[in-house]
């Protein structure tokens, strides 16, 4: 099995992590938190004392930083001076689109292969083994991508070139956004007209206003099972990353000439919920706030 360093334990890297060591590779973690560590270490992970320790002696170097600084710093001065000539590099954070080209295009001006390959799923999904990354590289890389990150996916599906992970990534999470906030919206205002919450999930579910938001992730506890919702709102994709991903959103489509209205009214709410203090809270919970029912929180 393949040596592989893993860079960034946190909500997402530490599932993440586990799942390669369970698969059979030898996991070289690193991260800033001594706790991450421990964890990552009772997950069968190896510790390494730094990232590029960990990067000197991996084939495959999988990153999951908070933001596109964070990245930019690692890979440029701990992995593309420490790694094994010829790795693959590989960023699974969620970055702008063009911090993750021009790492990309420093790693291969350095001789390695490169990919960004942001996930969808959130930390249920990350633990689980059942993230989809969406990959961008250069198409002859793309297989060897593919088999490092499968242990941790139900999908791993070919965006594009460099960046092209990122940017399937932003406009993936603000239609997700906009969506959630339509289904809150709904059944915030089937209670006011009093439709019960249940009846109103059973017919929605089957008619034109049925979406993932809605029949996968049910912000109404309930009806679907495994969503948060029906464990106060806790795990899930937290409301703080959402509003992060919103904003990566805005940015680009400004610098891309786009109109993304609705990705802007949403960026703002999330931002809002997120200001009140509900930042750890599931994304869905903002169901709680079309109620105006936040001190159920």
């Amino acid at each position: 099995m393949t040596t592989i360093a893993f860079i960034g334990l946190g909500n997402m890297g530490a599932g993440m992590a586990a799942n390669l060591a369970k698969a059979g590779h030898e996991v070289l973690a690193f991260d800033l938190s001594a706790t991450a560590l421990a964890r990552a270490q009772a997950a069968g992970c190896r510790i390494a004392a730094s990232a590029g320790e960990a990067a000197a002696a991996a084939d495959t170097v999988i990153t999951m930083l908070p933001a596109g600084g964070h990245v930019s710093q690692v890979w440029t001065q701990s992995l593309i001076p420490n790694a094994k000539a010829g790795a693959l590099l590989i960023d699974c954070s969620t970055i702008d689109v063009d911090s993750a080209r021009a790492v990309s295009a420093a790693a291969v001006a350095a001789g390695f292969r490169a990919a960004d390959a942001p996930v969808s799923g959130g930390i249920m999904a990350a633990e689980a083994g059942t993230l989809a990354f969406m990959v961008g590289c250069e198409a002859a890389d793309f297989d060897s991508v593919e088999g490092i990150l499968t242990p941790m996916a139900r999908a791993v599906i070919h965006a594009g070139e460099a960046g092209a992970g990122q940017a399937a990534k932003i406009c993936n999470n603000m239609l997700l956004g906009i969506s959630m906030l339509g289904v809150c919206e709904a059944f915030a205002l089937a209670e006011k007209l009093g439709l019960d919450p249940l009846r109103f999930f059973d017919i929605a579910s089957k008619s034109s206003g049925q979406c993932w938001s809605l029949t996968s992730y049910s912000p109404w506890p309930g009806p679907v099972p495994s969503a948060p919702s029906n464990r106060g709102y806790e795990g899930g994709f937290l409301t703080s990353l959402m509003s992060k991903d919103l904003k990566l959103a805005q940015e680009a489509a400004a610098k891309a000439g786009a109109a993304t209205p609705m990705g802007a009214q949403a960026q703002a709410l999330y931002a809002l919920f997120e200001a009140q203090g509900y930042g750890q809270k599931d994304f869905s919970a903002v169901l709680q706030l079309m109620r105006g029912r936040l001190a159920d929180l």
